[in-house]
């Protein structure tokens, strides 16, 4: 039986303690995960998985959208809000949870394509460290789906949030699965992007939790190499470079204000000019809309 007191108390308490997002998931939504990137493997009696999340104010995006200023939005885009500004948010959400008799695990959104670090303790279990993964955890929670850019978009904020997790061994209600769309694959990602990276003529169905989305076929090897906007990961820049600075998901960000498809609205437009843009061959240039 869900907990129904333990999931008021949690929505009363996260517009005080900052969290622009929650959603939950019960354990059925994440049968079938590996147990590498499975986050009952963290903690197996628990019963729910919620995510929180933190917007990435659309201001965090200016300086690169006018490729006037990169290193603010790596502080108050990535490496702030998710180290401090979210982790206090989920930390003190954890702290309510504990103080109602429910245990509640924390887990920071480290890739889950980093490589294991360790090896398994017992015969059967998953390596150290287990990385869930937060697009599928997104998803199993009921906040969006996956763009056919690859990135995980909300009906709030597009592609602007950050996300946290807790496991708790309450017992709480599920959020129903977005059916809705924010992706209505106008391909101005495709599009934008220089290198010529997403290939939106070969579409791949996805399934996550029971939902399935389409997703263009993307080479991530010429994300890595990306120098319109896109940051290197800070842990090893081998992995998967954040995407959401880049000028393909900037492009995208303007298109779904303009039509409406996000609920956080601006008084004026984010891309007022030709965006500036470095090609396949390096040189600098104007010209994405």
């Amino acid at each position: 039986m869900s907990d129904n007191n333990m999931k008021e108390k949690i929505l009363l308490a996260i517009k005080r303690l900052g969290i622009d997002m929650v959603g939950f998931a019960s354990k059925a939504r994440f049968e079938g995960v590996d147990a590498q990137h499975n986050p009952f493997s963290i903690f197996p009696e628990a019963k729910t998985v919620i995510l929180v999340g933190k917007r990435i104010c659309r201001g965090a995006l200016r300086g690169v959208e006018e490729g006037t200023n990169f290193g603010d939005y790596s502080l108050f885009g990535k490496t702030w809000l998710e180290d401090e500004f979210l982790a206090v948010s989920c930390y003190d959400l954890v702290r309510l949870i504990e103080d109602e008799g429910w245990e509640a695990c924390p887990v920071f959104p480290n890739s889950p394509d980093i490589p294991t670090q360790g090896v398994a303790v017992s015969e059967g279990r998953p390596a150290p460290n287990v990385y869930p993964d937060f697009d599928y955890a997104a998803v199993a929670c009921g906040l969006g789906e996956i763009g056919k850019s690859g990135l995980f978009l909300s009906p709030e904020y597009g592609s602007r949030q950050r996300f946290h997790m807790i496991l708790t061994d309450a017992e709480i209600e599920e959020t129903p699965l977005f059916e809705g769309s924010v992706c209505d694959g106008c391909g101005k990602c495709a599009e934008s992007c220089p290198l010529g990276a997403i290939d939106m003529n070969h579409l791949k169905e996805i399934t996550m939790a029971g939902k399935t989305m389409q997703v263009a076929s993307i080479r991530y090897d010429l994300c890595k190499t990306c120098k319109n906007g896109a940051c290197p990961n800070s842990v090893n820049a081998s992995l998967m470079p954040d995407r959401i600075p880049a000028l393909c998901n900037r492009s995208c960000l303007c298109h779904l204000e303009e039509e409406g498809l996000v609920g956080n609205r601006f008084e004026r437009p984010f891309r007022t000019r030709e965006a500036w843009q470095i090609g396949g061959s390096g040189d600098g240039d104007r010209g994405a809309r």
